[in-house]
């Protein structure tokens, strides 16, 4: 089997207009598609939890069980542990983990749940194939994942068009595919998985507040995140074309007739017994 690809890199990073995001993330806003499959006394691995907080929720949703985070960057995983601290969660716990390699036993958890990760690994199908391993015997290999060419929006101020060309640029210049949502059926039937639904949901920003947050957080990750510095370095951008872009969120986000909808597909597949 070949290695991931060295250049799977996270194309966001973890600075705060990031985990601005990640901390908004629930599992009913997050993960709705899965949580009528949880019962009490499940034991539940959450790949790339990041800050944590759909990581928490999911073990109030299971409090006779047991809820791992997993990621591969340490530093966010102290954020996520403060996250069950401050919710008084005793049965959750956090450790680094790679994906493509999980160092866990065949057959552990009754859910193995992976939350906009899949667009930013080497081998998503390789991933795939990790998650059902460790899966149980009728339990759940649960996915969620953005369709960035599927982002629609109103109204067409200037600029944007050019944030989702440059975006989808770097993404996959780092290893990734920003259009994972499409594929995700697709890479779960090439993983081996044969009982498959494929549902899709949406997030909506339009209220006033909406817009403020959602393009203000845009706005800064495009000039000071992780994403930004990949995206100069990498040779797709210069720094006046990200002033642009960043510009052109802080519009859109003063507009009141301003609409964002970004589309995702999900995939729960339960593995056979």
């Amino acid at each position: 089997m070949p290695e991931p690809r060295e250049t799977a890199v996270y194309t966001h990073g973890h600075h705060e207009s990031v985990l601005r995001s990640h901390i908004w993330r629930t599992a009913a806003n997050s993960a709705a598609y899965l949580l009528g499959s949880l019962k009490p006394h499940m034991r539940i691995l959450d790949i790339g939890c990041g800050p944590g907080t759909i990581t928490a929720d999911l073990a109030e949703l299971v409090p006779e069980g047991h809820v791992t985070g997993v990621d591969r960057a340490p530093g966010v995983l102290e954020q996520a542990r403060a996250t069950a601290v401050r919710r008084g969660l005793a049965n959750v716990d956090f450790a680094v983990a790679d994906v493509h390699a999980l160092d866990y036993p065949d057959d552990t958890f009754c859910v193995v749940h992976a939350h906009q990760v899949l667009q930013h690994v080497g081998d998503p199908v390789r991933a795939l194939r990790e998650m059902l391993r460790v899966t149980r015997p009728g339990g759940y290999v649960a996915v969620r994942d953005a369709d960035y060419a599927a982002m629609t929006w109103y109204p067409e101020v200037a600029g944007l068009d050019d944030w989702l060309d440059l975006y989808r640029r770097v993404a996959r210049a780092n290893g990734g595919e920003p259009d994972a949502g499409r594929r995700l059926r697709s890479w779960a039937l090439a993983a081996g998985c044969t009982d498959v639904t494929a549902t899709s949901s949406t997030w909506t920003y339009a209220t006033e507040d909406e817009r403020a947050w959602w393009s203000g957080l845009w706005a800064d990750r495009t000039l000071a995140s992780a994403y930004a510095e990949r995206a100069t370095e990498g040779g797709h951008a210069t720094g006046d074309r990200l002033r642009a872009v960043s510009a052109a969120w802080r519009e859109w986000g003063r507009r009141e007739d301003g609409w964002f909808a970004v589309l995702h597909g999900e995939i729960l597949c339960r593995k056979q017994v």
